[in-house]
């Protein structure tokens, strides 16, 4: 039984046909056709050998396959993940050299043991430190600097930074040495990625091809860019006239390999492998839960990171650099059909195929193509919709959507989500530090209790009701003890305090001391201390203290109960006067 609970393929295993493999290898041969060309051009954008994304692409997908529960996920390189391998090891090592890639291998081998450390350790709940608008806004931001580093390769011309602040100028001041060529096959790469991946599928649909080869045929449009790239090139002898290509690309799988074994630069790297890997298994363990979720199946946190873990060690150990579940290929693995993780196996294998067979036909692929491949593909991770919805229903959280976006942009990839992460954390504490406190009255004929600024109610004059809709803990506490001072203060004839604590999960040290602070000046001042709807894990936590017995009050089921306790004409007669009136 422990043994599945770590190897979900034990249960699919089982039940493997081949019915189910016809559907896996269908789905994998079209995912295979979309990877090859989004492994070379992820691999451009990491700043490594275009090789190294196929690599990256064989082994983890296995190794994806064996502890992973997600039937439907695409493991791979992905473009957000690349950019922050290249913002790591950019100012490290020449882009491409043996040292940059044995760092590549070093970040993949340092994510597989954060990731598998955080499963064994069950530590999965710290990735929700990464709030929905902080991941949107690093998404969005990352997806804008991508295209804009992307656009040297379109135009033919030399440019570097890692921000806008840095790219922009640059990419201006050499703007007179656009390689016309150059920009004529990267603009049509893009103009040709853009009509396939939005207008193919609907006009080959409105050609009478069945809507599924209608949707294969689009999403095979990089490999189509890929070809008619390939054959201009040679055909025109276009090299020899100043257009890049790849060059050459070995042939054949490059086996297991060590990364670099450097103590001082993997302390180095270990903040960017862990932001590495919260922010993949984030981006990950969504796209899961949404493919999941339309089948009716379920994922098991635990078991995304154990398989994301043991995809990161496979691409160490062969030549690759950090990956995780891509969005656009879960989703087209999803429609094409795909049953299990066998599909990512098929995958890994067409993948291996191709390197030991093609790889010699794309020494003439342009980097315009692949930037073009890129730049389509980014683009549609931009959600400036998002930061609008985002912002009209909360400023805070807009306020920290668009900080990441702007550190991102401005800062640095790694810079941006740790100031959004900051500014997400500060708002919640600052929005927690004071929470919205009521006073509540009874609905007449009822015996529920509402707040007295937004309902018709009735107060009892002896008895103030105070409703605490927020957990209480140190940096609310302060708030708390000012909040009750401020009302009993204004309120001469009131001789009970009831806490009504429906909304408090959770009463720390300091909110316990601030609660002894409370029941003291209360005394003083002649009114006692009560409490109502007290939740089970609450009242756990205040037995493990001598509060209840310190406090000299009492602790009521229900508000109501309180009220007809402590003020019993007011209870009965606002409820059997509403009751009479409706008779």
């Amino acid at each position: 039984m422990k043994l599945r609970r770590w190897f979900p393929s034990l249960d699919w295993g089982r039940r493997y046909d081949r019915a189910i493999a016809a559907q896996d290898g269908l789905a994998a041969l079209i995912v295979t056709l979309m990877l090859v060309p989004q492994s070379l051009a992820y691999a451009m954008l990491a700043g490594l050998p275009p090789v190294t994304g196929l690599y990256a692409s064989i082994l983890p997908l296995i190794a994806y396959a064996l502890f992973g529960s997600s039937r439907t996920l695409a493991v791979g390189p992905v473009a957000v993940v690349s950019l922050m391998t290249a913002a790591a090891l950019d100012s490290l090592f020449p882009a491409g050299s043996p040292g940059y890639i044995g760092a590549a291998m070093l970040l993949a081998a340092l994510s597989g043991l954060i990731l598998a450390g955080m499963a064994l350790l069950r530590l999965g709940f710290i990735a929700n430190f990464l709030s929905h608008p902080v991941i949107s806004g690093f998404i969005s931001a990352s997806g804008i600097l991508i295209a804009v580093g992307q656009l040297k390769h379109i135009l033919g011309i030399s440019a570097s930074g890692d921000t806008l602040l840095e790219l922009l100028p640059a990419l201006v001041h050499n703007l007179p040495g656009v390689h016309l060529t150059t920009l004529a096959i990267g603009t049509c790469s893009l103009l040709w990625l853009w009509w396939a991946r939005s207008r193919l599928r609907p006009l080959l649909e409105h050609r009478g091809v069945s809507a599924c080869l209608a949707g294969n045929l689009a999403k095979a449009g990089p490999v189509l860019a890929i070809i008619a790239s390939i054959a201009t090139v040679t055909v025109f002898g276009l090299e020899e006239g100043g257009v890049k290509v790849v060059g050459t690309v070995p042939r054949g799988l490059l086996g297991l390999a060590l990364p670099t074994l450097d103590l001082d630069l993997a302390l180095q790297l270990l903040p960017a492998a862990l932001l590495i890997s919260l922010v993949g298994f984030v981006e990950s363990v969504s796209v899961a839960q949404t493919l999941a979720a339309k089948r009716r199946q379920r994922i098991d946190p635990d078991n995304e990171l154990m398989g994301l873990g043991a995809g990161n060690l496979a691409a160490a150990f062969s030549g690759g650099f950090p990956v995780t579940g891509g969005f656009a290929r879960s989703v087209v693995n999803f429609d094409a059909g795909a049953q299990t993780p066998m599909a990512g196996v098929f995958t890994a294998a067409g993948i291996a195929l191709s390197v030991l067979l093609f790889t010699p036909l794309l020494h003439n692929l342009p980097q315009a193509v692949l930037a073009a491949t890129i730049i389509v593909a980014v683009l549609s991770l931009v959600d400036f919709k998002s930061l609008r919805h985002t912002w009209r229903y909360s400023r805070q959280d807009g306020a920290a959507q668009a900080a990441t976006m702007a550190g991102v942009l401005l800062i640095g990839v790694e810079a941006g989500i740790l100031l959004g992460v900051g500014i997400s954390l500060l708002l919640f504490l600052w929005r927690t530090s004071r929470p919205h406190m009521a006073v509540v009255g009874q609905l007449p004929g009822s015996e529920h209790f509402r707040n007295v600024a937004r309902f018709e109610v009735v107060e009892s004059p002896s008895v103030l009701s105070l409703r605490v809709d927020e957990s209480l803990y140190f940096p609310n506490a302060r708030y708390l003890e000012e909040r009750v001072g401020e009302l009993v203060a204004t309120r001469p004839q009131v001789r009970h305090l009831v806490l009504m604590c429906s909304g408090v999960n959770l009463i720390d040290a300091s909110a316990l001391d601030s609660l002894y602070a409370i029941v003291e000046r209360l005394d003083a001042a002649g009114v006692q201390l009560h409490l109502s709807e007290v939740k089970g894990p609450v009242m756990d936590q205040l037995r493990r203290s001598d509060f209840l017995e310190r406090f000299g009050g009492q602790v009521f089921v229900s508000q109501f109960d309180a009220l007809r306790t402590l003020d019993p004409a007011i209870a009965t007669r606002t409820l059997q006067g509403a009751l009479q009136a409706r008779q």
